[in-house]
């Protein structure tokens, strides 16, 4: 089941973040990942998540954070991968937002099939300056949704100058 993040879940979050970064970015030193480790223990407390709760077991197996429209990641616990997590999850913000973008290295090949499955599209590529590797900014629109008089690039175009300066937060 997808709901709010508690404050009580931050531990388990944490431990969710890093064991996922760890793995899915093999090609990024671990010492990166455990350097901003607390940095971003910090940040989970203050952004908007939305954990998936496996209801058998009552422990959160993934989680999806937003700032604004902008994706800040999305983390599954690696036993429970490709179980459908990651879709729920998704689906669950797709549900409140007309539009999302995001920032997923180009070098995770899983993440960009699944966004890619996920209807989000390649807006444009860079190089994440923490790291040297190369990125996507991928956008996904909701589907009929009424427009703003900014256009869906224009407003994550925003977001991504705004959002997730630090990588560690991604």
């Amino acid at each position: 089941m997808v709901r709010a993040f508690r404050e009580a879940e931050i531990d388990r979050a944490a431990e969710i973040w890093l064991d996922t970064n760890v793995k899915a970015h093999a090609f990024i030193s671990l010492q990166y990942w455990r350097a901003h480790f607390e940095e971003v223990r910090g940040m989970l407390r203050q952004a908007e998540l939305y954990v998936y709760e496996d209801e058998s077991l009552h422990t959160v197996q993934g989680f999806i954070g937003l700032e604004g429209d902008y994706v800040a990641g999305i983390f599954v616990a690696d036993g429970a991968q490709s179980g459908g997590i990651g879709r729920q999850l998704m689906d669950y913000v797709k549900a409140l937002r007309p539009r999302l973008c995001l920032k997923v290295y180009q070098k995770n090949t899983r993440a960009v099939a699944f966004y890619v499955k996920e209807s989000f599209h390649i807006q444009d590529e860079s190089v994440d300056e923490a790291t040297g590797e190369k990125e996507y900014f991928m956008i996904w629109n909701k589907p009929f949704a009424s427009r703003s008089s900014e256009s869906p690039a224009a407003s994550c175009d925003r977001i991504r100058e705004s959002a997730c300066k630090s990588r560690a937060g991604c």
